[in-house]
C-alpha cells in the first residue's frame, strides 16, 4: 500500500509499505477514506520531532522513526479481531488516536490522555492515516452516525481538541472569550464556544482568508497586524475577557493572550510549542489571573459527532483543499507551510 513516511524534520516520503495485519483479538484494520493534516503534523515536518519517537521505540506502539503520519482520519472496518464488540466490518468510523496504556479494548486510565506514556497513532509509530490501510485497537474507534461524511469524521479529532479546550476552561453560558489564531483549532475553538454559551466571541489572526471565516463563524476580528490587539479586545470587551485560548505557539502571542483577560481571567495553551516562550509571573499574580494547559482530549468524541449532528464543525467552513495521498508533501505540508489561505488540507489515499 501507499503511505506517507516521516524519516526526519523536512524528510517526507510517500512509498510503498506492507499493508498491516491485525495480531491482537481487539485489534480492528481500517481502510482509511479521508485524513486531515494537523498543526501537530507541520511541527512534525517542520522542525520535529516532538511526538515522533527517534532514539527508542515508543512503548506503547514500538516502533520509532521512520514512522506513517497522520492522525486525523475515518474510514471503513474491513477486518476485526475475534474479541471485537464495539464495530463490526463495513462500519463507518472516526478513530481517537491516542495511544494510553489499555487493556482488552479500553484504555485503563480514566484521564487517559495524562498518561506519561502518551503517544498518538499517526505520530508515536504504529500506523498513521497518511495510508491505505492502518491497524488499530477497538478502544480507538467510534461508529460515525450515518449522517456524517468521512470528511466529516476526519474532522472530528481536531474538534475534540477545541471540545476538549473549552470544556477544561472556567467559561460559562453568556461569558466573553478570545481565540488567539484563526487556524483549524482556533476555527473550532470559536465553534465549540458558541455550543458552550458564550456571548461575545473574540478571533486574533493576520490572514485574510482566514479573518474571514473566522468572522463568517459570528467571532470580531481584530487584526494585530492593524491595531493593538490587547487594547482593542480591552475596549471591546469593557476591561478584558473572561477567557483568552492561545492556539499560536508564537511567544509574543502568549503575553498578548494573557493582557486580554480582565482581573481575575483565564488563559488556556492550547498549542504544541517547538520553544521555549516567557511571561512576567507579576502578570498572573497581581491579576490573579490563571493560565491552565490542555492536550489533545478524552472523552469527547461522542459529543463532538453529536454537536456535528447539530450544524457544528462543518467541513464546509473548514476544509480548504482536498489532494490524493501522492501530492501530500508539495501540495498538502509545503502549501500549509507557505499559503496562509489554507485552512484544513484532507488527503485521500
Amino acid at each position: 500500500m501507499q503511505a506517507a513516511v516521516w524519516y526526519a524534520a523536512k524528510d517526507l516520503r510517500v512509498e510503498q509499505m506492507p499493508i498491516p495485519t491485525i495480531n491482537d483479538p481487539h485489534e480492528v484494520k481500517v481502510k482509511v477514506a479521508a485524513c486531515g493534516i494537523c498543526g501537530s503534523d507541520l511541527h512534525e515536518y517542520a522542525a520535529g520531532p516532538i511526538f515522533i519517537p527517534v532514539d527508542k521505540p515508543h512503548p506503547i506502539s514500538g516502533e520509532q522513526a521512520p514512522i506513517i503520519m497522520g492522525h486525523e482520519f475515518a474510514g471503513e472496518v474491513v477486518e476485526i479481531g475475534d474479541k471485537v464488540t464495539r464495530v463490526k466490518v463495513g462500519d463507518r468510523v472516526a478513530i481517537e488516536p491516542i495511544l494510553s496504556p489499555n487493556k482488552d479494548g479500553a484504555y485503563q486510565m480514566e484521564r487517559y490522555n495524562l498518561t506519561p506514556l502518551l503517544g498518538f497513532h499517526g505520530l508515536s509509530g504504529g500506523g498513521g492515516g497518511f495510508s491505505e490501510f492502518t491497524v488499530m485497537g477497538e478502544h480507538m474507534v467510534h461508529k460515525l452516525p450515518d449522517d456524517l461524511s468521512f470528511e466529516q469524521g476526519a474532522l472530528v479529532e481536531p474538534a475534540a481538541v477545541a471540545l476538549h479546550a473549552v470544556r477544561q476552561s472556567s467559561l460559562k453560558a453568556g461569558d466573553s472569550a478570545a481565540v488567539f489564531g484563526a487556524g483549524p483549532i482556533g476555527l473550532m475553538t470559536i465553534e465549540a464556544l458558541k455550543a458552550a454559551g458564550a456571548a461575545q466571541i473574540y478571533a486574533v489572526e493576520v490572514a485574510p482568508s482566514r479573518k474571514a471565516k473566522a468572522e463568517a463563524l459570528g467571532a470580531i476580528v481584530v487584526d494585530p497586524q492593524q491595531e493593538d490587539a490587547v487594547e482593542k479586545l480591552q475596549t471591546l470587551s469593557n476591561g478584558g475577557v473572561d477567557v483568552a485560548f492561545e492556539v499560536t505557539g508564537i511567544p509574543a502571542v502568549l503575553n498578548q493572550s494573557l493582557h486580554s483577560t480582565h482581573e481575575g481571567g483565564e488563559v488556556i495553551v492550547v498549542s504544541i510549542w517547538e520553544g521555549e516562550a516567557s511571561f512576567q509571573p507579576n502578570d498572573l499574580v497581581i491579576k490573579e489571573r490563571t493560565m491552565k494547559g490542555i492536550i489533545a482530549y478524552r472523552h469527547v468524541y461522542p459529543a463532538v459527532m453529536a454537536l456535528m449532528q447539530r450544524g457544528y464543525f462543518r467541513a464546509e467552513d473548514m476544509v480548504t483543499q482536498r489532494i490524493p495521498l501522492a501530492d501530500i508533501v508539495e501540495e498538502g505540508f509545503e502549501a500549509l507551510l507557505n499559503d496562509k489561505a489554507q485552512v484544513k488540507i484532507i488527503v485521500t489515499p
